[in-house]
């Protein structure tokens, strides 16, 4: 005798239970097939919306199909069948059943509005997730030929996404989002061989702190290296001398030198050579305090997304504070890969005539003094 499956044994039972919102699409799918003529007012909600093809199935069939008279749709079940035959033609598995179970789900028809508002905020959380998810995967991925300038392409994408959800959900009073942890700073031995190379390389020629602006002691993954980016920077605004000496006395006037501690030990890679261009070795640094800050910004709007207090408007808040942090290393980023520009006259102004004046005067020959 066949055995007959037990959903528990053979592990049927343990499917993971639906979202949330899987009820509110039903309800709002009970509402339109109770009450066909609402679906005209839905305009801000797509198929794609929905978490199951069967319930984007039945959306697009609802809307394809015109209105039935509502009092002969409250007689006969003409319309829904034309809708599950309309349905069924891009998916299977939907049966008359299950369309009367829909509309039992709808408390109130009158408050379909309301339901596609929430189906269509749930969806805007989902494509801000899939968004900041695309960053955080582009970033790490080190088989790009550009990756930078990919990464950059990747966190407009997502600035994008961020405002049109903030064109569909207006602001509204609440409190500010819940900021997630922070993570912690990983310490790379090979970053911290670039930064000690690069104030190595900065000591020996201090004349390049100057035009590294664009470089800053948050680009650093060491604390100490910051501090000392910080030490030099402070020194050359002022015009200070700046060696190996010099460095070591402005970071004990910054607290990185201890009691005990050796100066020379500590800091003693400031005075080996270093043959590296210091701006190139910078250019490294902020290349990957970049790439960081995208893989930390695409996983802070992650985290959003997967809190359910979370509202839609301060899902934007919390995105819109993240992204603002990449932005300011993006526009550091160009400032040091953009070559400066030359200023060269232009053709219209080699080319313009003479500014209009009184003629030249012909200077009086010198009179030569006698000897």
């Amino acid at each position: 005798m066949p055995r007959t499956p037990d959903p528990i044994e053979d592990g049927l039972g343990s499917l993971p239970p639906p979202p949330p919102v899987f009820h509110v699409e039903q309800a709002l799918l009970g509402a339109l097939l109770l009450e066909p003529h609402r679906a005209a007012n839905l305009t801000g909600i797509s198929a794609e919306a929905f978490s199951t093809a069967g319930h984007a199935a039945l959306l697009t069939a609802i809307r394809s199909l015109p209105a039935p008279d509502p009092a002969q749709h409250a007689k006969t079940t003409t319309w829904l069948n034309q809708v599950l035959a309309a349905a069924g033609e891009q998916t299977r598995g939907l049966t008359t059943a299950y369309l009367h179970h829909l509309i039992h789900c709808c408390p109130q028809p009158q408050h379909a509005p309301a339901y596609a508002r929430i189906i269509e905020a749930e969806h805007a959380r989902l494509h801000l997730r899939a968004a900041a998810q695309r960053l955080v995967h582009t970033a790490l991925d080190t088989t790009l030929p550009h990756r930078v300038a990919t990464t950059l392409a990747e966190a407009t994408t997502l600035t994008t996404v961020v405002d049109d959800i903030a064109n569909r959900f207006p602001p509204h009073p609440r409190s500010l989002p819940r900021t997630p942890a922070t993570p912690a700073v990983v310490h790379d031995e090979e970053a911290s061989g670039d930064e000690q190379l690069l104030l190595a390389s900065a000591t020996a020629r201090p004349a390049s702190v100057e035009r590294m602006r664009w470089l800053t002691p948050g680009d650093f993954t060491h604390p100490l290296h910051a501090m000392l980016w910080r030490c030099l920077s402070t020194m050359a605004r002022r015009g200070a001398s700046i060696d190996p000496v010099t460095v070591r006395w402005e970071a004990q006037h910054h607290g990185l030198l201890t009691h005990g501690s050796e100066p020379a030990g500590l800091l003693g890679f400031l005075g080996e050579p270093a043959g590296c261009d210091p701006e190139y070795r910078g250019e490294q640094i902020l290349r990957r305090s970049l790439l960081t800050t995208a893989q930390n910004t695409g996983r802070h709007i992650e985290t959003l997304t997967h809190d359910p207090a979370t509202t839609t408007y301060q899902l934007v808040v919390g995105a819109r504070r993240a992204l603002a942090g990449l932005n300011t290393v993006r526009t550091r980023w160009h400032l040091a890969t953009t070559p400066p520009q030359v200023n060269t006259p232009t053709q219209a102004r080699t080319s313009a005539p003479p500014r209009a004046g009184p003629p030249p005067t012909t200077a009086p020959p010198a009179v030569r003094s006698p000897r």
